[in-house]
């Protein structure tokens, strides 16, 4: 469980470091990298909507298969 934890904090603090580093070193303006970070957030919340709908469609399927066994 430590060795877990310690894990996580370590990947959550590179990953801070790294997002931090990214937007620093970038070499497009504030505006055009906050309308392009918000495109992408929103892009892959839709991504993720449409993979869960798509896997609640196919239990669904699988439960009323398996009810009428």
């Amino acid at each position: 469980m430590n060795k877990m934890f310690s894990f996580m904090a370590g990947a959550l603090c590179g990953a801070l470091i790294g997002s931090v580093t990214a937007l620093l070193l970038t070499p497009t303006s504030g505006e055009a990298l906050k309308t392009s970070a918000k495109s992408r957030w929103q892009a892959a919340i839709d991504d993720g909507r449409q993979a869960m709908a798509a896997k609640e469609q196919e239990l669904q399927l699988q439960f009323d298969q398996a009810k009428r066994s």
